[in-house]
């Protein structure tokens, strides 16, 4: 309502307003290839089919769809005629449907109608009409308010794998942390197998490490570098925010980074700005790069890499990241300690994602970040996953070229 009321005064007038009112505008394509797809179908039949065949049979969720489109177009027809016209429907002519990523399923209908005056009198006419089935109703949420001013405690598990990637993180991180006095604490998590623990005196599989975060901290005699040492069979995220929880205030803003991560002020604000005490959590999908023997095959590789789509992608399977207060963490881990007490492989088996999914009733707000990148780092493959493991290497241009 308020939408039709601005529109009014605004230069096109009522035309200004799209339709339907409050929902986005269609989707513009670039180029061909990004062109949306419409597919044809009557009462009985699809021709857009999962298998391939020209037709198929219209049944299931798709029937009930289209008789709901039809129920509905109908109802929205004879709402606008009566009393002058009464409307039935013949037959459906055409039908076409297209899904739109920006605001729904759309569709154009060609109705054959019969169409009855006052007096009695009827005949038969054509009608087309356009419906849009919305992706979700349209609301408008009030969001708390909150500053840019809050600490961030960056928690960076470290296992034995990770070491050789802790000197490149200490060094792009010094850079845009320690040195602008960034008003966050790093702290380091050492896990430990049971075998390198009992060996910690004799051998220990961090010093190297731990040398590191020494020398920067009498490079930055202002700097702490907090860690702490854990010791697990089977690593998981819970079991170590438990212990990490438990030594920090309910106030304190986490958030879990891992040695690949590049860290920046840019994207340390927006930690900030979208983590809500009570209210929400933030999940980050970081900039992976690709493999830039691949990227950059045959070619001299640049100093710094853009964040264009030939360089890497957005990695939305990754959910190791995260910013949360630990209040929000504890209250959803007290939810949780029913489940894990008839099966205490819960913990094991969930990430910190799964959890305020399942167990918190927090908005769970999960979105790409441009500024924060992951290096690309060699991982062994396991042939029994799926072949979207092969998307870090690089671009299907980029291996089929390679090919």
């Amino acid at each position: 309502a308020e939408i039709k009321n601005v529109s009014v005064v605004a230069f096109e007038g009522n035309r200004s307003a799209l339709w339907p009112v409050g929902i986005n505008p269609p989707f513009e394509p670039k180029t061909r290839f990004e062109v949306l797809r419409w597919d044809y179908f009557t009462e009985d039949q699809v021709y857009s089919c999962i298998d391939g065949s020209p037709k198929c049979e219209l049944h299931g969720i798709d029937k009930l769809d289209v008789a709901d489109v039809i129920e509905t177009a109908m109802g929205e027809l004879n709402k606008k005629y009566k009393p002058v016209l009464h409307l039935k429907k013949q037959q459906l002519i055409n039908g076409y449907r297209r899904f739109d990523p920006t605001r729904g399923m759309e569709y154009t209908l060609d109705l054959q109608l019969e169409v009855v005056n006052q007096k009695g009198h009827s005949r038969s006419i054509t009608k087309r009409v356009h419906l849009v089935r919305p992706l979700s109703r349209i609301e408008i949420i009030p969001m708390p308010y909150v500053t840019e001013a809050t600490r961030v405690h960056i928690i960076l598990p470290v296992t034995l794998q990770d070491r050789e990637h802790v000197q490149q993180f200490l060094e792009v991180y010094a850079t845009n942390a320690f040195e602008t006095s960034e008003n966050a604490i790093l702290t380091f998590l050492f896990i430990y197998d049971p075998i390198e623990a009992q060996q910690v005196n004799q051998n220990d599989i961090f010093a190297s490490v731990k040398a590191q975060i020494s020398s920067y901290e009498h490079r930055y005699p202002t700097v702490k570098i907090p860690w702490i040492s854990v010791k697990s069979e089977s690593p998981s995220q819970i079991k170590f925010m438990d212990i990490i929880s438990k030594k920090h205030p309910v106030d304190t803003l986490f958030f879990i980074a891992t040695v690949k991560t590049s860290i920046n002020s840019e994207f340390l604000n927006r930690c900030r700005m979208n983590s809500i005490n009570n209210w929400q959590v933030f999940f980050p999908i970081h900039f992976q790069y690709y493999n830039p023997d691949i990227a950059y095959h045959n070619q001299p590789l640049p100093n710094t890499m853009d964040l264009v789509k030939e360089t890497g992608h957005f990695d939305r399977s990754s959910f190791t990241e995260a910013c949360f207060y630990n209040a929000d963490y504890m209250a959803s881990r007290t939810r949780m300690s029913s489940d894990v007490q008839e099966n205490e492989e819960i913990l094991e088996n969930l990430d910190i994602y799964d959890m305020f999914v399942k167990y918190s009733g927090l908005h769970v707000f999960r979105a790409v970040e441009p500024a924060l990148h992951h290096k690309y780092s060699y991982q062994p493959c396991n042939p029994r996953l799926s072949e979207d493991i092969y998307q870090s290497l690089g671009s299907r241009s980029q291996l089929a070229m390679l090919l």
